[in-house]
Parts: structure tokens; sequence; C-alpha cells
């Protein structure tokens, strides 16, 4: 019932993941980022654990396939899920279980990976990745949430889910130790759009969030009634 993409920006440090789907709240349960180690998926039947732990592999010195391996190899009911992982080395993995949902797909690229179930076709995933990866190419000083945002149009223009989707995520991490992107649209006819629209909203005061927590004597105003 979803389809995401998680993917790296080496030339910012940074980490994202974009999801959608037609179940409410998707993000909360499927995407994952840390700083300086990397971003993960996990979806289909979900077991939100998994996110974590794959980034914890990666953590301790394992690349993205040998963690992805260890899940595969030692956490039960396996077959029921579908992950994906991109780590400090910008290198990827994916997995989908034999007890996938419907049409379901993975896709890999340089700084990239996708992967979808309950699709409209198999080619949603890679015309995700080829997307990604051809902005990439052009233009890397796109930011990494646009890049990532473009792709999932793209998947969504080629096919996306089966159903209509009522959710969706953005959720990146670069130079700080929190989240410096966490948006989500919960229940809406929309969602990648509406996603967009607050990614826009949100662009403009990303840079501001981050003075405010390090530096408050220096932090721009908030711009609201009773802020001087």
């Amino acid at each position: 019932m979803t389809f995401s993409i998680a993917a790296t920006c080496p030339l910012r440090g940074e980490f994202g993941v974009a999801v959608t789907s037609s179940s409410i709240c998707v993000a909360s349960r499927c995407a994952f980022v840390r700083r300086g180690t990397g971003a993960a998926l996990t979806q289909n039947i979900t077991d939100p654990t998994l996110g974590p732990r794959l980034l914890d592999l990666c953590a301790s010195g394992l690349t993205a396939d040998d963690a992805l391996q260890q899940i595969i190899n030692n956490q039960p009911h396996v077959e029921f899920r579908q992950l994906a992982i991109v780590d400090q080395s910008s290198q990827v993995a994916a997995y989908t279980g034999s007890e996938a949902l419907g049409i379901s797909a993975q896709a890999t690229g340089q700084q990239s990976v996708a992967i979808g179930n309950l699709l409209d076709n198999e080619q949603v995933v890679q015309t995700m990745v080829d997307h990604f990866e051809k902005i990439t190419a052009n233009n890397p000083e796109q930011p990494l949430a646009k890049r990532l945002l473009e792709a999932m149009d793209a998947g969504a223009n080629a096919g996306g889910e089966a159903g209509p989707v009522q959710s969706a995520g953005l959720l990146l991490v670069s130079d700080a130790d929190w989240p410096t992107v966490d948006l989500r649209v919960d229940w809406h006819e929309t969602p990648l759009q509406e996603l967009d629209a607050l990614w826009q909203r949100y662009q403009p005061q990303l840079d501001d969030y981050k003075t405010r927590a390090r530096d408050p004597r220096i932090a721009p105003s908030y711009g609201v009634p009773g802020d001087p």
C-alpha cells in the first residue's frame, strides 16, 4: 500500500526519504533517518522497529547490504516486509519479501533506492530512481527534498499505487542531530501535492530554525504577533 524513495546528497551530508500510501500516517511507521548514518524505509506489512535497526547496524560499521542481510537472516516474519537502506558511503540496498502485497518492486541507483507494493505496475519504482538520478546528475545543487518530491511525482505519474493515496511524508537529516525536515500529510485527497506545498512554505524557514536551536541570540524573528 506504499511507494517510497530513500536517498543521500553527499555534497551536503544529507539523508532523506519520501513516502506515500493509501494508509493514514504512513511516515510515522515507514521513514527513518540518522545524521552521518543513513536513511531507511520499512513498509508492506510494516514493522516500524526495522528502520532503526538497519540504521543501528550501519552506525556499527556495516554496509547497507550487510545490514540488510543481517535483518533478513535473523528477523522473524521477514517475508512480509519490504525494506530499503542508503548508508553513509552512499551504498544502497533493498529487499522485498515473498509475501509482499500485490505488484511489488524495488530499484536501486547510485545514490537512491525505491520500493513499492500494491503498485499499478512494476515500472513505478524504477521510474522514481531514474528520475532522481537524472536530476542529481544535471543539478546536484538542487535541495535533496525537492529531488525526492520530484521523484515521487514521477512515480505517481507512472501509475503509482493501484488505489488512491491518502498520506505522505518527507523526512531529512543534515548537519543537525535532529531531522531538519519532517513534513507529513496524514489524510488528504492529494497528499503529494499538499506535501510539496508544505515544503515550499517550510524551505525558506529551514535554516532559521537551526539557528534558533544553536544560538537564540542571533536568531531571526518569527514575525508573529507579540514577537519583537
